[in-house]
């Protein structure tokens, strides 16, 4: 259901002791008043409106995107697909890493949700392919038609893809009490490092992005990349950090979450982690790269 929609989300609005549940826009923009709003992370921007703060981040889906075949294409790879098959996206990241990686595949835009853009590829012959988010297929039920996951080797996902969060009023300490259970703070880690490190970049949609993060035994590994829009240029870097043992947890914001059951310590690392990282590949020229990608997008 999340990902179904695109920059849409669930509310939640008190009704005595239950709740009311609508599809709606982001919070800021409604009329009426809410209590929470569920969006996909990946959709949210790293600096909320006044007022507003990510509450929680739950536990992460696969991040990675996926490979749905024409049903005349079964069996085969982007790979092994024949030179000049079609590839569909909407996303200048995954086009920009896929055509560096699949040189003989060609790539055409697509748009609509999940159900429009499995008609147009199965109901046509214009596609070989399109390439989706795994999390959106196996929250609809979906999972049969994943042909092929992409490995990081293949194509990094976007800032906080597979992620659900959950927005509230920044002074709701109610509502902010209950949503502080539901943080993975695996996921909130991973989250709060990739949010920075796209913030520090001042990067979004409109231009190519690519994160993968992990957390391993303490440690959080973190690798960013930037792409020019065809691929050829880029620049990709990773770097780790470790966590202190401190034992507290104060009310401070990181990119737009207050995660009050995660170590404040450790939110701190991630979020410098992030920054530090933006930091080397600007150093090191990303600034033109999306400056230039972000032109010819704006141009087209």
């Amino acid at each position: 259901m999340f990902e179904l929609f695109t920059r849409t989300c669930i509310i939640l609005t008190r009704t005595g002791l239950s709740y009311d549940v609508r599809l709606m826009p982001p919070v800021w923009s409604l009329p009426l008043r809410v209590d929470l709003v569920v969006h996909s992370l990946k959709d949210l921007p790293t600096s909320l409106p006044p007022g507003f703060t990510i509450g929680a981040v739950l536990k992460r889906e696969t991040p990675y995107d996926a490979v749905i075949l024409h049903p005349k294409k079964a069996g085969l790879t982007l790979d092994t697909l024949p030179e000049g098959s079609v590839i569909g996206t909407s996303s200048l990241r995954r086009a920009a890493q896929l055509k560096r990686r699949f040189p003989h595949l060609e790539f055409k835009d697509i748009r609509g949700n999940l159900n429009t853009r499995l008609k147009k590829l199965d109901d046509h012959d214009d596609y070989s392919a399109i390439i989706l988010a795994a999390a959106g297929l196996r929250r609809l039920g979906w999972e049969s038609r994943i042909s092929q996951i992409l490995t990081p080797d293949d194509c990094m996902y976007a800032v906080g893809q597979g992620a659900l969060a959950v927005e509230a009023r920044a002074g709701d300490e109610d509502i902010l009490k209950m949503l502080s259970v539901l943080n993975d703070t695996d996921t909130v880690l991973r989250c709060v490092a990739e949010r920075a490190f796209l913030r520090h970049l001042e990067g979004g949609c409109s231009v190519p992005v690519a994160i993968h993060s992990e957390v391993k035994e303490s440690q959080l590994y973190l690798t960013g990349a930037v792409y020019s829009l065809d691929g050829l240029d880029s620049l990709k870097e990773t770097m780790q950090t470790s966590f202190t043992t401190e034992n507290q947890v104060e009310e401070r914001v990181h990119v737009g979450i207050t995660a009050r059951t995660v170590l404040t310590s450790a939110q701190d690392a991630a979020e410098k982690l992030g920054t530090d990282l933006a930091a080397l590949l600007l150093h090191k020229g990303a600034k033109k790269i999306l400056s230039v990608a972000r032109q010819l997008n704006n141009a087209r």
